[in-house]
């Protein structure tokens, strides 16, 4: 996702505003059969293509099915809504949407349904951040442009060819497109929120398994199941009440007094203690968000020839083990290569790829970075955001390695820049000085989405404006392998050019971590670190 989604505990500025909630005993204790969870107002309105954080994302995954949906233990793609999707040549699809689905609101989803969402979610004029997932389809830069006004109000590419069908057109190959069609960008909508935009804001309709009943911002959102839900997945709970906090340790102290039922993101400071804490009731699992450190590479110092052995040297200076195992207790697994465990072998994760360049090798990462010419400007300043999680603790101890392994105590500093936000603005605006944190949480469980958007040239979040021919050519030419094995191959084949070239320092992989209250059971955590809610049983 765009430089990764965010799920900070600092409280960010809204846009939506929905019902208020009452504040008496019968809506904090939600009533029999509602579980209780933490959670950060999202920053943008819940529509599906202006989501591209986690908070939202939440939401969204309890309000909406689209035509796929990502199996919650395997992360598999799975049809949902899509009875089937046929190519026979990875750049027109053809696309029947199951029969007997509805809105809460009782409108039937149609072909329609899907195709006017993806148009709005397009439009250049809606403002929509995930805009730039519908760029595979056909008109995108007319309807989307680089720069200029828009041309045109529709994706040539989508054609509605009857009340269940559609026709997708590609403007490349791309033969594992339909399944990314399983994240909440590719959502359907109905028509009141086209009709009565400002009313469906305010209270969103879906056609998941659960109904949005009020939300008061900085307080609580409520949710309801959804009881004449069509779908295979309902809800085994009678709802969620999503309660707001700003601090991640407040949250757990209410888990641990009964005030709260699921903490979904437990704090570093609580990790020491919380297997003890919970006594069971703690959840540790490999999710799909790797941690990088990514190089600003418009800045010619970091861009010269020899720099890439600087940055290898400096990645063989960082000692993973100590830092994943002291800071972050095991929650973090040192990384071996730029995509994620949760992939599997099939799909494509390569366990060892980056080789020695990963391990820790003091004297060797002090050999190549003298090899390489040096650190540029004799330092490096590693940035990152200093108002959310545990960055400045991480950045410190991995400057702390570098400056042993080469020698000399000023050799690594943290970069502490303010909020996530101005830490966004300085990366936007290309004025880096040197290496900067950089995490991806898969938005579909791909090895595309791992390396396309973070490395193909230009790409929406190559940040550090990495580039390599050679690199391009081999993810167009995966995209259009028809044959899944050959592709992921190919798509390999193009990671080894990333870690030839070190275009980022992996870091460690990112594990999901829970606890949850003694009422609760059948608690688990999807490959995107999210809680599967509808499965949770109370009582």
């Amino acid at each position: 996702m765009r430089g990764a989604r965010h799920a900070g505990w600092a409280v960010a500025m809204v846009v939506a505003a929905f019902p208020a909630a009452g504040c008496g005993g019968g809506d904090v204790e939600g009533g029999p059969g509602v579980l209780s969870a933490s959670w950060s107002d999202p920053p943008n309105p819940l529509e599906p293509a202006n989501t591209n954080e986690v908070q939202g994302g939440k939401v969204l995954d309890m309000l909406f099915r689209g035509l796929k949906r990502y199996n919650p233990r395997t992360g598999a793609a799975e049809n949902m809504l899509a009875e089937k999707i046929e190519t026979s040549d990875s750049q027109n699809f053809a696309v029947t949407v199951r029969n007997g689905w509805t809105f809460s609101n009782g409108e039937p989803v149609t072909a329609r349904s899907f195709v006017d969402a993806w148009n709005y979610g397009a439009g250049l004029k809606n403002n929509q951040k995930n805009a730039y997932f519908f760029g595979y389809i056909d008109g995108y830069d007319k309807v989307h442009p680089e720069n200029g006004t828009q041309s045109a109000d529709t994706l040539s590419g989508l054609r509605v060819t009857g009340p269940r069908t559609f026709t997708i057109r590609l403007s490349q190959k791309f033969s594992t497109f339909p399944d990314t069609l399983g994240y909440s960008a590719f959502a359907p909508l109905p028509r009141a929120f086209f009709d009565h935009h400002a009313d469906w804001q305010k209270k969103p309709v879906g056609n998941g398994p659960y109904l949005i009943k009020s939300y008061a911002r900085g307080f609580m959102m409520s949710l309801r199941k959804w009881d004449r839900y069509p779908g295979p997945d309902p809800a085994r709970n009678n709802g969620v009440d999503l309660k707001v906090y700003t601090d991640g340790n407040t949250a757990y102290t209410d888990l641990l007094s009964g005030n709260l039922d699921l903490v979904d993101d437990v704090p570093a400071a609580q990790l020491k203690n919380v297997r003890a804490d919970l006594q069971g009731r703690y959840i540790n699992t490999p999710a799909g968000i790797i941690q990088t450190l990514a190089f600003p590479f418009y800045d010619p110092q970091w861009n010269k020839p020899g720099s890439q052995k600087v940055r290898a040297g400096l990645s063989m200076a960082i000692n993973r083990d100590q830092i994943t195992r002291t800071i972050f207790h095991d929650t973090r697994t040192p990384a071996s290569d730029w995509t994620s465990p949760v992939l599997g072998v099939e799909g494509g994760f390569q366990a060892g790829l980056c080789g020695s360049a990963c391990t820790y090798d003091p004297a060797q990462a002090k050999k190549l970075v003298q090899e390489g010419g040096g650190l540029p400007g004799g330092q490096v300043r590693i940035a990152y955001n200093a108002d959310a999680g545990s960055h400045g603790e991480w950045v410190d101890a991995v400057c702390h390695s570098i400056d042993n392994a080469l020698g000399n105590d000023k050799a690594c500093v943290g970069n502490p820049i303010g909020t996530f936000a101005d830490f966004r603005n300085q990366i936007g605006q290309h004025k880096m000085p040197g290496p900067f944190r950089a995490g991806w949480q898969m938005d579909y469980p791909l090895i595309q989405n791992f390396l396309q958007p973070l490395y193909y040239t230009g790409a929406s979040s190559n940040d550090g404006k990495w580039s390599d021919k050679r690199f391009d050519k081999l993810v167009d030419q995966a995209n259009a392998e028809a044959d899944r094995a050959r592709a992921v191959k190919l798509f390999q084949s193009a990671e080894g050019v990333v870690r030839d070239n070190m275009a980022a320092i992996p870091l460690w992989y990112q594990n999901g971590s829970a606890g949850y209250a003694q009422r609760l059971s059948h608690v688990a955590l999807n490959p995107f670190s999210v809680p599967v809610y509808n499965e949770i049983k109370v009582g």
